[in-house]
């Protein structure tokens, strides 16, 4: 049977102004009558631009992507007040209260995972599951692993990385090639990089990036630094998926860790991707998402 799916985007006003937000649901309500399924990007700063193969996820249930507010297709407020991970947990709650979502399952990816965590923490009501993809739930295990990921890259690279880190010249050329380096072993691995993902470049905003996070992946300097929920996913009591590439950064060993602690957990590794498994390898990933989310309705 050929798909139908509709799509409705508008915005919903937040703390601090408005977002913009997907709606996509199957035509065949027999079909598509699954709890809704809220996807979480990444970055901070980022944009769900990347995630929105994930729409195919539509079929059995409603799919809602957002930008969260100040990057993507979502206002971009100049308050620096504004870029702390408690708004960023609120502006989830209005989420759903505008769009009425009274039971949903979570997919969060990478940052997004450490936003869904945050969130799901406070005890909302009507959290079925949550999916935690390629997830930074500690920011200094994350910045740990960046570091031994740093390691087996050839030294020319990594000095380039460490000095820039050092001397303050994370935008130089010469930082930036490193970088790239970095990015095909361990962000995505496919050779060409997919050109859409190029496009969607002018869609993130440096500035909330900068001070959730810092100038690079592998140093911590942000507001995020001290952000470690691990000592309490054992209050995660519904389903849990943790998700990771087997060259990911978030890396599988650190993601076997958080799952370990988690009730009621199970993990999958790709094993062909690094951090962009839903882009290289979709079709699996959509299969194994789509698996889960089926076996919690």
């Amino acid at each position: 049977m050929i798909q139908q799916f509709q799509r409705e985007e508008s915005f919903v006003q937040v703390t601090g102004g408005k977002v913009w937000y997907r709606r996509v649901t199957n035509l065949n309500k027999e079909e598509g009558n699954g709890t809704p399924v809220v996807i979480i990007h990444g970055g901070p700063g980022s944009s769900c631009y990347s995630l929105e193969g994930l729409e195919e996820l539509a079929t059995n249930r409603p799919v809602i992507l957002y930008d969260q507010l100040g990057c993507g297709r979502s206002e971009r407020p100049t308050d620096p007040s504004l870029w702390k991970l408690e708004r960023f947990v609120y502006e989830l709650a209005e989420i759903r209260k505008a769009l009425d979502l009274e039971e949903v399952n979570l997919l969060g990816h990478s940052w997004g995972t450490t936003l869904a965590a945050a969130y799901s923490l406070t005890k909302p009501s009507g959290v079925n599951s949550i999916i935690f993809s390629s997830p930074c739930l500690s920011a200094p295990l994350w910045e740990q692993d960046q570091r031994r990921n740093l390691k087996k890259l050839p030294e020319d690279v990594q000095d380039v990385i460490l000095a820039s880190e050092e001397n303050g010249t994370t935008d130089s050329e010469n930082y930036q090639k490193a970088t790239a380096i970095f990015n095909q072993h361990f962000v995505c691995r496919l050779n060409p990089y997919p050109e859409h993902l190029k496009q969607g470049k002018h869609l993130r905003n440096p500035e909330v990036y900068n001070m959730m996070w810092g100038p690079s992946e592998f140093t911590v300097t942000g507001n995020l630094k001290s952000f470690d929920c691990t000592p309490r996913l054992n209050e995660l009591n519904f389903p849990t998926l943790y998700t990771c590439g087997r060259f990911d950064e978030a890396t599988p060993e650190t993601t076997e860790h958080y799952s370990r602690l988690t009730p009621n957990s199970q993990i999958h590794i790709f094993e062909q991707s690094a951090h962009m498994p839903y882009i290289e390898e979709k079709g699996e990933y959509l299969r194994v998402i789509q698996s889960f989310l089926n076996s919690v309705d």
